[in-house]
């Protein structure tokens, strides 16, 4: 881990915390020597936002900006929607011929897209976190996460299929029959602008789909950056480009995906406010749609747990990537018998953690991704305060460049104040205490959310009972870890206002394809089912 740390030290010199500024903002980012490493991923300071086997863009000029510092890094000129209806046809056209392609033969031009994110996985996880924010080990390992999933992706793609059933007619076989869905749109948010484009498209690529991916306006370089690495892998192979598409673009390219009923399917990954607004313009063209929304998410800690894993769990759940995980624990229950000393022992942790430039080989927590979420940060602290809530640290703004806060503890709310039931994407943790099972269970699901759960015992029969049907409802239910880091290998997602989707492991291949029920009749004889005589 600090090698890879001190590596992207040395790819980006900048200056710690309270350096003066590098130079006047009259010039990008891009433009700057210290910055030449971003031309790498073949980035210049006005990149076409468009791709659908040719680069491209007839709409707006966006320039993103680094969140330590809030300089401009580069532009991004998005797609309109003529671009839009353009790539929708090539990627139709592209789909004909990759849908012909063995699945196999299809997981091998995956597995070198895999390949290709590996040689760059230094200088794209640099990319990351100079535009998401996120500190440099956790921008390296969001594209490994890609990289991991394409490599499970290979593997899948001789797997897929299914079962031969047996038929109640003679001289009849009754089978399954997947087939892809077609065209899936993808869209996704700031906070993991390469895994989740990579959960959604390796899966839908050995299935046999073609993919067009809108990600967030703010972090377009990363998301014309990943689709370049693919691009070439495409090109290489003498593939339509068409087949991972790519059109930059704000809400009117998001809402023509919606409404689309060319899209087959549309992974959405945001907040449950425009997520629920992207399922009913989805519903009501009857079409299909994947949901990853948000997590007000919660730790439980029992009387007997091993306090050795509960507070670096429920530091690194609450603090890591500042709080701007779907998956960040929001809810801290601790039963009364232990809360004062879980608490003091938290905020001496949180102490500790070092502040400071994402890129800064010693720094564990980075800024917040816009100004506008430091103020939706004080706003809840705020609304924290006036709900009876005491805050015992954190709560302020970090006077420094860019968009840092204080990570903060929050005690002597209710479990059900309306801040508590309300997802702030920032590093605010709400500690609650409890006395029953029950209660605690309760609480724990009483949010709208289901996204992650975890609780902290040692009970064998509680652990079981958290597992079962009485116990948490959310989508991910973990025991003795901490909320956040899931593995690729299990289906991702959650319940209720979360949205219902289920990306990257287990059977979630299915989501991306259609399932036909085949009967065939081999033999020389007509029996009905059930049966039935017609005659």
């Amino acid at each position: 881990m600090l090698g890879l740390r001190r590596a992207f030290t040395a790819l980006l010199p900048l200056p710690r915390a309270g350096s003066p500024p590098v130079a006047a903002m009259s010039t990008l980012l891009i433009s700057q020597e210290r910055y030449a490493w971003l031309r790498e991923l073949g980035l210049q300071e006005e990149n076409p936002g468009v791709y659908n086997g040719r680069w491209g863009g007839r709409g707006q000029v966006v320039t993103t900006y680094c969140p330590a510092n809030n300089e401009p890094i580069a532009s991004v000129r998005q797609g309109n929607l003529e671009d839009y209806e353009e790539t929708v046809k090539k990627a139709k056209e592209a789909w004909k011929v990759w849908a012909d392609i063995p699945a196999p033969k299809r997981g091998e031009i995956v597995r070198q897209i895999g390949d290709a994110l590996r040689q760059k996985i230094k200088v794209l996880g640099s990319l990351v976190s100079l535009e998401m924010g996120k500190i440099f080990v956790e921008g390296v390992g969001e594209v490994q996460e890609y990289v991991d999933v394409c490599d499970y992706a290979v593997g899948l793609s001789r797997m897929i299929g299914g079962p031969i059933l047996p038929s109640e007619r003679p001289g009849h076989a009754l089978i399954e029959q997947w087939n892809p869905v077609g065209l899936v749109g993808i869209i996704t948010a700031f906070n993991f602008p390469v895994a989740v484009y990579g959960w959604n498209s390796a899966i839908a690529m050995i299935c046999g789909n073609a993919c067009l991916w809108k990600g967030a306006p703010t972090t377009s370089l990363v998301s014309v950056a990943v689709t370049k690495i693919i691009a070439k892998v495409l090109e290489d192979n003498k593939l339509p480009g068409a087949i991972c598409s790519l059109v930059c673009g704000g809400a009117d390219i998001g809402t023509a995906m919606a409404k689309d009923e060319r899209m087959d399917l549309l992974s959405f990954t945001g907040s449950t406010k425009v997520g629920k607004q992207v399922a009913l313009m989805v519903q009501e063209r009857f079409g299909r749609s994947l949901l990853e929304l948000g997590g007000n998410n919660a730790i439980i800690v029992f009387e007997d747990a091993d306090l050795n894993l509960v507070i670096p769990s429920a530091l690194f759940a609450a603090v890591g990537t500042a709080g701007q995980r779907c998956t960040t624990a929001r809810r801290l229950f601790l039963h009364e018998s232990i809360h004062d000393e879980v608490v003091g022992k938290l905020a001496k942790a949180y102490a500790q953690v070092r502040i400071g430039d994402p890129w800064d080989s010693d720094t564990l927590y980075g800024p917040l991704h816009t100004k506008e979420a430091v103020k939706m940060f004080l706003d809840a602290v705020e609304q924290a305060k006036q709900q009876g809530g005491t805050v015992v640290c954190g709560g302020k703004v970090i006077n420094r460049p860019g968009n840092y806060v204080e990570p903060t503890i929050v005690t002597g709310l209710s479990h059900n104040a309306p801040i508590v039931h309300t997802e702030t994407f920032a590093p605010i943790l709400y500690v609650l205490k409890f006395k029953e099972e029950e209660e605690v269970f309760a609480w724990n699901n009483e949010v709208k959310q289901g996204l992650s759960s975890s609780i902290f015992t040692k009970d064998l029969g509680r652990i079981f009972r958290w597992l079962g049907p009485k116990g948490s409802d959310c989508g991910i239910v973990n025991v003795n870890i901490p909320t956040s880091g899931a593995e690729i290998g299990g289906a991702f997602g959650g319940e209720k206002h979360t949205g219902g989707g289920r990306e990257s492991g287990s059977d979630s291949w299915k989501l991306y394809m259609r399932r036909s029920t085949c009967t065939i009749n081999y033999s020389k004889d007509l029996p009905l089912a059930q049966g039935i005589k017609f005659q």
